[in-house]
C-alpha cells in the first residue's frame, strides 16, 4: 500500500459542504448521498493517487471495474469527517461491481464493512504505509519481515479488514509477478537495462501510474530506488 500525499487542490463545492459537517451517522449518510460533485472530487482524488486504487493499487479502468469515493475514517463513525478531503481516497470497487463478485473476492473500502479499528488500520494516508507489507511470488500479501509485534498486529488487521488476499487480488498479484519474472529473465539473458525494464511501471506516464507499484518496487529493489531516485522522487 503505497503512501497518498494529499494535494490539497480541494473543489470548492466540497469545501462548502465542510464548513458545516455532519453531526450525526444519519446526517452524514443523508448529506453524502445528495451531494452531486462526486464526480469532481473523484477526478482530484484519482490525479493524487496516479489512477491507482487507495488500498490494492489496481488499475480498475483496466480490469473493466471502477471507483467509490472511500472514507477512510468511516462516515458513520466519524461523521464530521464526511465531506474533509483529507479524509477521502479513491477505492476500487464502485457499487455496481459489487452486482457482479462473489462477496468473498469483495476487496479495498466495501470490504471493510462495520469492522474498524481506528489504533490498528493503516490507512493510505499514513507517510509510512508502505513498510507494513510483503508481496510474495504467490500473489499474497503478509505483514513485512522486521516489524514489531505491534506492527503485525496491525498488517494483518489492516489486511483482513480490507481483504487484500481475496482470490482475486492473489490471482492479478500472481499474475503481475510472473510477468516481472520473466521479463527480468529475459532481460539479464540479453544484457538489456533492468533500470530501463523498472522505469516502465515505475515512472508515472500521462499522470498514470502503471498497477501494483509497491509489488513493482519491491521486485526490483534498490534498482527501483536508483529510478525513482532519478526520475520521480515524489513517489519515494
Amino acid at each position: 500500500m503505497r503512501s497518498i500525499a494529499k494535494q490539497g487542490n480541494v473543489p470548492a463545492q466540497l469545501v462548502a459542504a465542510n464548513a458545516v459537517p455532519p453531526q450525526t451517522s444519519a446526517e452524514a449518510t443523508t448529506r453524502w448521498k445528495s451531494f452531486k460533485y462526486k464526480s469532481a472530487v473523484q477526478a482530484n482524488l484519482l490525479t493524487e493517487q496516479y489512477f491507482l486504487c487507495c488500498y490494492s493499487e489496481v488499475r480498475p479502468d483496466l480490469l473493466g471495474l471502477g471507483f467509490h469515493i472511500e472514507h477512510v475514517r468511516p462516515k458513520r463513525y466519524y461523521p464530521s469527517l464526511t465531506f474533509d478531503y483529507k479524509n477521502l481516497a479513491a477505492s476500487a470497487l464502485h457499487s455496481d461491481d459489487l452486482q457482479n463478485i462473489a462477496v468473498t473476492e469483495v476487496f479495498g473500502g466495501h470490504a471493510k464493512q462495520s469492522e474498524y479499528d481506528p489504533a490498528l488500520f493503516v490507512s493510505c494516508h499514513d507517510a509510512d504505509s508502505a513498510k507494513y507489507f510483503s508481496y510474495l511470488s504467490d500473489g499474497r500479501i503478509e505483514p513485512a519481515g522486521g516489524l514489531d509485534a505491534g506492527d503485525i498486529g496491525k498488517a494483518t488487521y489492516t489486511i483482513q479488514t480490507l481483504n487484500l488476499n481475496s482470490p482475486f487480488l492473489v490471482v492479478q498479484r500472481q499474475r503481475w509477478w510472473d510477468d516481472l519474472d520473466q521479463l527480468y529473465a529475459e532481460h539479464q539473458s540479453r544484457g538489456w537495462s533492468l533500470e530501463h525494464l523498472a522505469a516502465i511501471d515505475l515512472v508515472p506516464a500521462a499522470g498514470k501510474l502503471t498497477q501494483f507499484f509497491s509489488i513493482t518496487r519491491q521486485f526490483f529493489g534498490p534498482v527501483a530506488h536508483e529510478v525513482l531516485q532519478r526520475d520521480a522522487p515524489q513517489l519515494l
